[in-house]
């Protein structure tokens, strides 16, 4: 009886470390890819990397982090498709395996510090940190198996699979993880992104959902001025006159209210105010916005070098379209961080 048990124990132990193989790799492959092309793309376009969404490294001096990333991705990307780690290669990619898991350890410690301390809220108070930190754990532990149950050239289209997965899977975590933290502070002024506003005039859920939670921040005294943008409404009301009118009706000062009509879409919110910041001289800047559209907006000021801090719009209720809307955030996001790479 006891050796039919250990002979099963043995046969479910293979069968979870054959499924586990190519979820491990291709983990390994979507971070490799990404930690790559972050480096690669900096050398084309200034402020293209974006290596700080799943791994703050900004203690470390630029050229040493710079130098650990790029090994790293490479021993990921070889491990990915050539498992059979022997030697000095096997520890060396443990190694840096290890170093990115107690990074990302701090990271999400720093984050529990300051969601404890109050200085941060979240309504998903997970941060992405621990997720990488569980999918590096998984390429370590799979690289302990014994080399004659890694087949360096099998499951190459599984591996690629999950590494697709990933891609969609990372900007379904920055949602929830990044969107729906609140990074609220004393500010020199709050952008408040549009949404569709009725023939009518009235604003939409979700419309009316971010000017309330910007009046809010206003009311509180967090911010001292509004900037509304936006493109046409449905009639001929536009987006952000329909804002403006129930920010005042709110209790907003009609002189703390500033407008952008050319707001057409999130690319053209993010230039557009970049220049009434500097008419302002607004040093601290919020952005208001639904916590799914919040990573893209980000990455937008990001991108140009301009430290914005997100705050999610607080929703009346759970709005129908907010899968199809995260769903294509999905694709806009990924469109986004590869546009540059393209001009």
């Amino acid at each position: 009886m006891q050796k039919l048990l250990d002979a099963t124990e043995s046969v479910f132990s293979k069968a979870m470390r054959w499924m586990l193989d190519p979820v491990a790799r291709g983990i390994a492959l979507f971070l490799g890819t990404f930690a790559m092309l972050n480096l690669a793309g900096n050398l084309r376009h200034a402020g293209f990397d974006a290596n700080l969404w799943w791994i703050d490294l900004r203690t470390w001096p630029p050229v040493l982090a710079n130098g650990f990333l790029s090994i790293t991705a490479l021993l990921l990307i070889w491990f990915a498709f050539n498992p059979k780690c022997a030697g000095l290669r096997r520890w060396l990619t443990l190694s840096c395996v290890f170093v990115l898991s107690i990074m990302a350890l701090i990271n999400a410690g720093q984050f529990l510090v300051l969601l404890f301390r109050g200085v941060i809220h979240s309504r998903v108070p997970l941060p992405l940190s621990w997720m990488l930190v569980l999918g590096l754990g998984l390429i370590m532990a799979t690289m302990f198996r014994p080399n004659w149950l890694q087949v360096a050239f099998a499951g190459r289209g599984k591996v690629v699979l999950v590494a697709v997965g990933c891609a969609v899977l990372f900007p379904l975590g920055t949602m929830f993880c990044f969107g729906k933290t609140d990074y609220r502070r004393s500010a020199d002024v709050a952008v408040v992104l549009g949404s569709r506003a009725y023939a009518d005039g009235r604003p939409s859920d979700a419309l009316a959902d971010r000017v309330r939670t910007a009046c809010d921040l206003y009311r509180q005294g967090w911010v001292k001025k509004l900037i509304f943008s936006g493109g046409p409404g449905d009639g001929s009301v536009h987006e952000t006159e329909s804002m403006t009118r129930m920010a005042i009706s709110l209790g907003v000062k009609p002189a703390d209210i500033i407008v952008d009509r050319d707001g057409l879409n999130t690319q053209a919110t993010v230039k557009n105010t970049e220049r009434m910041f500097a008419e302002l001289h607004a040093a601290r800047i919020l952005v208001v916005s639904h916590f799914y559209h919040l990573p893209r907006v980000k990455l937008g000021y990001q991108r140009d070098g301009i430290e914005v801090f997100t705050v999610p719009a607080k929703e009346s209720y759970v709005l129908r379209q907010i899968p199809f809307n995260m769903a294509r955030e999905v694709v806009a996001l990924w469109v986004y961080y590869l546009r540059p790479l393209a001009s």
